[in-house]
């Protein structure tokens, strides 16, 4: 086995994760941080500290790493490794693949969040071996990724398989895009946790209302999948019906791609996956072509929060090397 390691970073709005891989993708060690100060920055050099405590923490040999990935959020310029507008973090035109070069000369590669995330799935999880991986996260927003014969799908130099602003409702409700009906307004999170919260203060979810109140804010991942344990039965049908609307959106992308694995992740489908399985695959088969019907399986996501993280690293690897090309791992 070789003696070379990468980095993988996960940079989200609220935490940043630091891990190092060897050769074979497999975690050596790991150093969790968050991601804005106590004043409340997200400063880039916030990444390299974490980074440099994670490597002295180690304590291993830093002339065997051999490359750092990144996996961000927002609108990314990948091939000059600048984050154009990641509103979470409050990053503009940020060139941090510049900033991670320079500090440890080692060749960096940035990659879309969710990009990342299929990608680890497809290397070490759910998806290993698969010729066409779709991955969908639904959170606050819906992310997706494709990874096809062993590379990430992107456009000239930024990410793709915005699956989340698909118009499944003509006229429908804003999204924070700025246009109406995407498919974040009714199977996102937000979308969820709104309708939950009416129904709490209607007092039809007496199990949601004490447990968050009308906040739409607590409602959670967690917070919902317990509603529907304790017998909320609205919360429930609300949760039901976006995830079938989600299935929905995602066989216009099975007509597109022909994936033979549909990943999904996030913190909805961990907390209740075998509903999330169970409808979206109900949404999927009426709208796509018959021949599809039967040639995909559904999976849920394996890695939880190192996918990111391994994704990033592993894609660092395949700019860097070659590892991964056409299928390989």
């Amino acid at each position: 086995m070789s003696n070379r390691y990468w980095i993988g970073f996960d940079l989200g709005g609220t935490k940043m994760l630091a891990t190092l891989f060897n050769d074979d993708l497999v975690k050596i060690f790991q150093l969790k941080r968050k991601t804005k100060s106590d004043n409340g920055a997200s400063d880039p050099q916030r990444v390299t500290e974490t980074i440099n405590r994670m490597l002295a923490a180690w304590g291993g040999p830093k002339n065997e790493v051999a490359g750092i990935g990144i996996g961000a959020p927002g609108a990314l310029d990948s091939a000059s490794g600048v984050v154009i507008n990641a509103p979470n973090l409050g990053w503009h035109n940020v060139g941090i693949g510049m900033i991670l070069g320079s500090t440890f000369n080692l060749p960096i590669s940035l990659v879309n969040d969710v990009d990342a995330g299929t990608y680890g799935e497809y290397c070490s999880g759910a998806a290993s071996g698969s010729r066409c991986v779709l991955g969908v996260f639904p959170g606050t927003g819906i992310g997706g990724g494709c990874i096809y014969e062993g590379k990430i799908l992107q456009g000239n130099s930024t990410s793709i398989m915005e699956i989340g602003h698909i118009q499944v409702v003509e006229n429908g409700l804003r999204c924070g895009c700025g246009k109406r009906g995407c498919l974040e307004t009714v199977a996102s999170r937000l979308a969820i946790a709104g309708q939950a919260a009416i129904a709490a203060c209607r007092g039809e979810a007496p199990a949601l209302l004490a447990a968050t109140g009308c906040d739409i804010t607590k409602i959670k991942s967690g917070a919902l999948a317990t509603a529907v344990a304790a017998g909320d039965a609205v919360v429930e049908d609300i949760v039901r019906h976006a995830a079938r609307a989600l299935g929905q959106g995602i066989a216009i992308a099975v007509n597109l791609l022909g994936p033979d694995v549909v990943v999904l992740g996030g913190g909805l489908v961990e907390a209740m996956p075998d509903l999330y399985r169970e409808e979206v695959a109900a949404g999927i088969t009426p709208g796509t072509f018959s021949i599809y019907h039967g040639s995909y399986r559904i999976a849920i996501a394996q890695l939880g929060d190192d996918a990111v993280a391994l994704g990033a690293a592993a894609h660092c690897r395949q700019v860097v090397t070659g590892h991964g090309e056409n299928g390989a791992t």
